[in-house]
């Protein structure tokens, strides 16, 4: 049985990425592993959508958060926390560890925090030096307003820090236009990549923090980033195999378009989304992006076993909630190198488990509704 990956991280590979890992390893230091770097980055720019420096780390998206926290936030210094979910509760943690004086900006799981929560947290906050967010919040399927929080952020003498790792490639997100002031990715979400690599970028105020706060970390020290990537390289050993396939994929995006990447991940999502209700399922963000749909198990449903059913009989595995959302909630991603076909092959085989369940829905109620609203564009 062919498997088919739809968890909202790792994600499916390109075929040619995978072969490019398959070859010899190179020297890091080698002239040509600077001109790949160098290669990489600037594509790398294209999709942030910026003109300032991303740095590559050989990390998680973790590292690359912690890299940003530690970096530029002094102990005792107040950072507006806006936290949605799993993944805001990670820098919450990256905070506490690194001494901040949080301000917590809190919704239920499922809901999005509102620029308008943001502004009042800034009216009451005026000696925060940052705040930060995340772009796409995958423990739930909500999406933040990116680009409200970036106008009320840049009036202040705060920075804007944005965990974009499950969302970057997959949601509009414009760095510099929006003036977001750190952003960190993952190679393993939109990028398609196996997990390794961290991204992080910096605007000009970000770099300004950044000098002015004591050095707290020696590997993710951005600084020493910033120092190497001047000439294409890296501080310490990088996962050069990583970069070198990374280029690859990287050149497959630029060759689709961003704004085309940034329209065909939200025809899925839509369509997704209509295949839902369609189903007879709710959705459960409130404010859903177009990286992954949640959704709503329905009551009497083993949520949990039905994922297990899924991925043995039909090779689908998509992704169940974490803590205290598992068995409650489905999340089934669209992000990077999947298609609108893929996505509806999932949709066809969720039908048939919860229809062998003895949930009540009309076969191809899904498949129909996802098809239409591809057909309207």
């Amino acid at each position: 049985m062919k498997s088919r990956l739809f968890t909202p991280g790792p994600t499916p590979v390109p075929e040619e990425t995978l072969l490019e890992l398959a070859k010899p390893v190179t020297y890091h230091r080698s002239a040509e592993a600077k001109v790949i770097l160098g290669e990489m980055t600037e594509d790398l720019k294209y999709v942030f959508q910026t003109i300032n420096p991303v740095l590559t780390l050989t990390a998680s998206g973790t590292g690359g958060m912690d890299a940003a926290i530690s970096g530029t936030i002094a102990p005792g210094e107040k950072v507006i926390l806006l936290t949605a979910g799993r993944w805001g509760e990670r820098w919450k943690g990256i905070l506490k560890a690194y001494n901040a004086n949080t301000v917590v900006v809190e919704v239920p799981y499922g809901k999005h925090v509102s620029p308008a929560m943001l502004e009042a947290a800034l009216a009451a906050n005026p000696d925060a030096v940052a705040v930060c967010s995340t772009l796409s919040e995958t423990s739930t399927g909500v999406g933040h307003d990116l680009e409200a929080f970036g106008r009320l952020v840049a009036k202040t003498q705060a920075i804007l820090i944005v965990d974009a790792i499950s969302g970057l490639g997959a949601m509009e997100c414009r760095t510099d236009e929006w003036h977001l002031d750190i952003v960190v990715t993952g190679s393993q979400k939109a990028l398609m990549l196996p997990p390794g690599l961290a991204f992080v970028s910096l605007s000009e105020k970000a770099r300004r923090k950044l000098d002015a706060t004591p050095i707290r970390n020696f590997y993710l020290d951005l600084r020493r980033y910033l120092k190497s990537i001047a000439e294409s390289d890296t501080p310490f050993t990088p996962a050069n195999t990583l970069i070198k396939a990374q280029r690859l994929s990287l050149k497959k995006i630029r060759a689709e378009g961003i704004e085309n990447l940034w329209a065909r991940h939200a025809r899925m999502g839509t369509a997704c989304r209509a295949a839902v209700a369609a189903m007879g399922l709710e959705l459960f963000a409130d404010r859903p992006n177009n990286g992954l749909t949640v959704m709503i198990v329905p009551p009497g449903i083993d949520g949990s076993g039905i994922l297990k059913k899924l991925e043995k009989q039909h090779g689908y595995k998509l992704a169940d909630g974490q803590d205290a959302m598992k068995g409650k909630i489905w999340r089934l991603s669209h992000m990077g190198y999947t298609d609108a076909f893929d996505v509806l092959g999932a949709i066809a085989a969720l039908e048939l488990i919860l229809l062998e369940s003895g949930f009540a829905l009309n076969p191809g109620a899904g498949v129909t509704a996802f098809q239409r609203s591809l057909a309207a564009g």
